[in-house]
Parts: C-alpha cells; sequence; structure tokens
C-alpha cells in the first residue's frame, strides 16, 4: 500500500474574494468553557442571529447533535438548532438552507471529513453555508468540521487500531479558506508532524496548519488569529524544498526531505496566511496583548 501523499496540481486555489464573514478553525476537543468555542460564540453574537449545527461527519449524527445542544446550552447559548441535512431529499436540503439563509453562524461537528464534504457538497444547504460567509457570517468546524473548510481536505496516513496503515487521502474540500492550506486536527496531541511533514514533501505548494486540540485559529481576510489552549504548527515548503521522497515512500523507504519552514504560533498571535509568516514579521509591529504588557511596564 502506498505510504506516502498523493501529489496534487493546485496552482489555481485562491481565497474567497467577496468574502467577509469569519472562519473559526477548531482542532478538536474543544470544551464548551474553552476559548476556542467561545471564540466562535463571540463571533456570532457580534453579527447577532442563530447558529445552525451540521454533525453529518459523524457516525451517530443525532447523538453527536444532542452532546453539541447541550454543550452550547451549558453556556447560555440556546439560538443553536441542528436540522437534518440530505444531500437525496429536496425538500430537507431547501429547508435547510432556508435556514441557514436566516442564521448568524453555522457550526461543523466531527468525525470523518471525508464523509462530511460527500454528503453536502453540491447541496443548497452546502451553497447556503458559502453565501453566509460571503456576507459577513460566521462559519466554524471542530475536527473534521476544520478540516473540510480548505479548498483540500486531508485524511488517512496513520496506523489504524488494528496496526494497518491508511493509505493517505487528500481530496476536495468546501473552499472557504484558501491560501492553499491544508489542516491537520487533534495536532500535538496524536502526534501528527510527520503526516503534515509528508503531505507538504509531496506538496511543497501546500501550507499546512495543525491545529492542537481546544485551540482555535480564528481567521478574518488574511489573517488568523490563535485562541485557546494549545497552538497551531505551520509547514511551509513552497520555496524551500530543496529534496524530497515523498513519492517513493511506497516503496518501504522512510521520509526525506531538506528543507521545510516550520513555525508554531501560540495563543492570540497572528499568523498571515498570504505571506505565510507571524503577522509581526511582517509589519514589524507587535501584537496587540504584546503593546499591552509593554504599556504596563513587562519586559518583552
Amino acid at each position: 500500500m502506498k505510504h506516502g501523499a498523493p501529489r496534487i496540481d493546485s496552482p489555481t486555489i485562491q481565497p474567497p474574494q467577496d468574502a467577509s464573514g469569519t472562519l473559526v478553525l477548531i482542532g478538536g476537543a474543544c470544551t464548551p468553557d474553552g476559548m476556542a468555542l467561545r471564540s466562535f460564540v463571540d463571533a456570532v453574537q457580534a453579527v447577532g442571529g442563530p447558529i445552525i449545527g451540521i454533525t453529518a461527519a459523524s457516525a451517530d449524527p443525532v447523538g453527536s447533535a444532542a452532546l453539541w445542544m447541550g454543550d452550547f446550552a451549558s453556556i447560555g447559548v440556546t439560538d443553536v438548532h441542528f436540522p437534518p441535512v440530505s444531500r437525496t431529499d429536496a425538500r430537507v436540503d431547501r429547508e435547510t438552507a432556508a435556514r441557514i439563509d436566516q442564521a448568524a453562524g453555522v457550526f461543523l461537528g466531527g468525525g470523518d471529513q471525508v464523509k462530511l464534504v460527500a454528503t453536502l457538497s453540491g447541496t443548497r444547504t452546502c451553497q447556503a453555508m458559502k453565501a453566509l460567509y460571503r456576507r459577513g457570517g460566521v462559519v466554524c468546524g471542530t475536527s473534521a468540521g476544520a478540516a473540510a473548510l480548505t479548498t483540500l481536505t486531508m485524511a488517512g496516513g496513520e496506523v489504524d487500531t488494528e496496526g494497518n496503515l491508511v493509505e493517505q487521502y487528500i481530496g476536495p474540500g468546501f473552499g472557504l479558506l484558501g491560501y492553499e492550506a491544508i489542516i491537520d486536527t487533534h495536532f500535538s496531541q496524536r502526534r501528527r508532524l510527520q503526516r503534515l511533514f509528508v503531505v507538504i514533501g509531496g506538496n511543497p505548494q501546500l501550507l499546512g496548519l495543525g491545529l492542537d486540540e481546544n485551540t482555535a485559529l480564528v481567521v478574518r481576510g488574511e489573517i488568523g488569529e490563535v485562541c485557546g489552549a494549545g497552538g497551531v504548527t505551520f509547514v511551509d515548503g513552497r520555496d524551500s524544498v530543496r529534496f524530497d521522497n515523498a513519492g517513493d515512500l511506497d516503496q518501504g523507504r522512510q521520509l526525506t526531505l531538506s528543507h521545510l519552514r516550520v513555525g508554531i504560533v501560540g495563543t492570540r498571535y497572528h499568523l498571515n496566511l498570504r505571506r505565510r509568516e507571524l503577522q509581526i514579521l511582517v509589519t514589524g509591529e507587535p501584537s496587540p496583548h504584546v503593546r499591552e504588557q509593554v504599556g504596563h511596564g513587562v519586559e518583552v
């Protein structure tokens, strides 16, 4: 079985030029009272309106929806609804899309990102979600929900519970986050740096984003701010990779490459997705919380 990431050609991937909304990308395992989920709730409340949740990625969509309803209720968020979704029932699809048209935010739960994309792609529900983002609404995904929001989504490339290596998959996502980015979740907790290295080694034009659990990357325009318990790792090979053998890993070899740009963005710091660099290095200005510390006499 092939170990390496499939090579893809994506020279025309661009961020949505007419979008004025906010993306909240969470690395999974978010707690109701954590800053990651709170960043989504705050962004929705700033817009004003209900939240529509979608748990189609889950193996148990109804049970997952009930758990999320409880989590939101525990922090005082009650105007949240999890309607059914369907790509085969036109009435259900039409009704769910109409509810999204009246919403301030969409929340995508975790599970299987490939299943989620297959369920929603080409539906009125998916079109309504994208329209909400374009008009200034908030779209949040956690775990598989976050991984599906890029133009390309990844899965596999890991050993399963029976000890078998699952073939690496790279396929279409929803495309709300451009910048040739691809997302991996549960990043530090599941030690997925090697998996992201393989993907970027084989496709150096991509920007890999590894999201830790209970951590959000809140994206407005080309700037993403990290909020929550962990950090966001970025892996960039666009202009740096000198050698890689990612295409030969099906022959049983270990990954060899030189070299990648790798960085870690901590909470309340900002990443410029277009420049693929910390915003503090792009502008030469400290992040807002650093300015606050300087103003209070704290050495930085």
